[in-house]
């Protein structure tokens, strides 16, 4: 029998998990969506609800409902290997190669660059980010109870600060929307939808799924129903919380290129909006409570990285982990902002499709008793889509022409494969995948992956 979990303990979970995912992506990318969608606004929003809050939820709910242990044991069920190989490089993604190194360059953009003349930033990128993650590497090689105790007070500190900034804006914006940029003039949803791919939330949800749910087993829910139904509860705080922040911080941008213009990255547009409703006082604020959060975010992700990659390689310390990856994670962080997101993307696209198939492959799979070749003959599919949707986006960003043996895939794909130019051409081949292999199984009555 299950303890029943009182409303506070819901909120308390919520709050926790809210605070897992807030971080520099969740400020930056909305903030950056308003400013290109312009008169486009909604539908680019609407879209980037669906993979920035929809999927995360999505995420939790399918670690919670799979029973598995950790990512490593889920992604397993297509073949042990694939599991090590996909859990590293998710891991490996929200940690030192992209979302670790954007804590340190959004803290430096919102919280320090504008204070510096214009030929100076490289050397105060420099500067701040050596005295940012070695802060990071101490305390992640002494994690203690600071870390936890800084984010339960910090989170809901910066909230409040965004939450009266946004409401001014709602009150009195800045300005009125502009015309789109060529992206957003049409299929912004579409456009939008891939945006939120950068927050990397669905990613780090199929992490911090276990840590709600170990959180929830604490509390006395044992039962497989009993999980599902409390991490959807507490996961719905988180996402409600975020989707609002998502879209407040959006219509913050739209509203603000008439009068700060146009940015590469969302950084400014927050610093601009903080400094033009509050002046100095507003923009140290922002500053000091960015900076802080994103410290904590970079302290979760290094220790995160170091304990995964711990159990992998048990012969390499803890800390030798912890060392080396800050040090990774300072050394990529210094190739400033715009670049982290732009060279992000090729492994977002190419990653994505595989989380989110893995995800909904988790629901559907007591349907084909578990079976292993439903989970590999869709892995497989997906890989083949989107290993090219990830090459395509690595030549736009290197700004080169595709290779001459990617043309004829490409070409085939863009012929017979619907919402492909959208980015999403791995959706239909995967869902008819799913059902042909998932009949076979049933009829043919194969063995689970696992026990069940």
């Amino acid at each position: 029998m299950d303890n029943k979990i009182s409303f506070s303990s819901y909120l308390a979970i919520g709050f926790m998990l809210f605070a897992l995912f807030f971080g520099a992506g969740n400020l930056i990318f909305p903030a950056q969506l308003g400013q290109y969608a312009g008169t486009s606004l909604w539908p680019a929003v609407i879209g980037f609800l669906v993979t920035g809050v929809g999927l995360p939820l999505l995420g939790i709910l399918a670690m919670g409902f799979s029973g598995s242990n950790n990512l490593q044991e889920l992604s397993s069920r297509v073949h042990p290997v694939y599991g090590i190989f996909f859990t590293s490089l998710l891991y490996l993604t929200i940690g030192p190669f992209f979302a670790a190194p954007r804590t340190g360059t959004v803290a430096y953009e919102v919280g320090i660059a504008p204070f510096i003349s214009e030929g100076a930033q490289q050397s105060g990128l420099l500067i701040f980010t050596l005295l940012f993650f070695a802060i990071t590497l101490l305390f992640s090689l002494f994690p203690g109870k600071i870390v936890d105790n800084v984010g339960k007070i910090l989170s809901p500190a910066l909230v409040a600060l965004i939450v009266i900034l946004l409401l001014v804006v709602i009150f009195n914006p800045m300005g009125a929307l502009q015309p789109p940029q060529e992206a957003y003039q049409s299929g912004a949803f579409a456009k939008g939808f891939l945006e939120g791919y950068n927050t990397m939330d669905a990613l780090a949800s199929l992490v911090f799924g276990i840590i709600v749910i170990n959180a929830i087993r604490a509390l006395g829910v044992k039962s497989k129903s009993g999980i599902l139904s409390a991490t959807a509860k507490t996961g719905i705080i988180a996402i409600s919380l975020l989707g609002i922040i998502y879209v407040g911080i959006a219509v913050l941008g739209a509203t603000s290129t008439e009068t700060l213009g146009i940015f590469d990255t969302g950084g400014p547009v927050l610093s601009g909006a903080a400094s033009y409703y509050f002046g100095a006082f507003g923009s140290v604020m922002l500053a000091v409570m960015i900076i802080l959060a994103c410290l904590t975010t970079a302290i979760g992700l290094i220790t995160a990285n170091a304990e995964y990659f711990n159990t992998l390689f048990p012969k390499i310390s803890y800390k030798v982990l912890v060392i080396f990856f800050s040090t990774l994670t300072f050394i990529i962080a210094n190739f400033g902002l715009a670049n982290i997101i732009t060279f992000s993307i090729p492994v977002l696209m190419f990653l994505y499709p595989l989380a989110i198939v893995l995800m909904l492959l988790t629901f559907v799979s007591p349907l084909f008793n578990h079976a292993r070749m439903v989970y590999v003959a869709t892995t497989a599919v997906t890989f083949l889509i989107s290993i090219f949707d990830g090459l395509m986006a690595l030549c736009g960003s290197l700004g080169i022409d595709y290779f001459s043996w990617m043309i004829p895939v490409i070409s085939f794909y863009e012929r017979v494969l619907p919402f492909y130019n959208e980015g999403m051409g791995w959706l239909l081949p995967a869902a008819i995948v799913i059902i042909i292999t998932g009949v076979i199984a049933r009829v043919q009555n194969v063995g689970s992956t696992q026990e069940v």
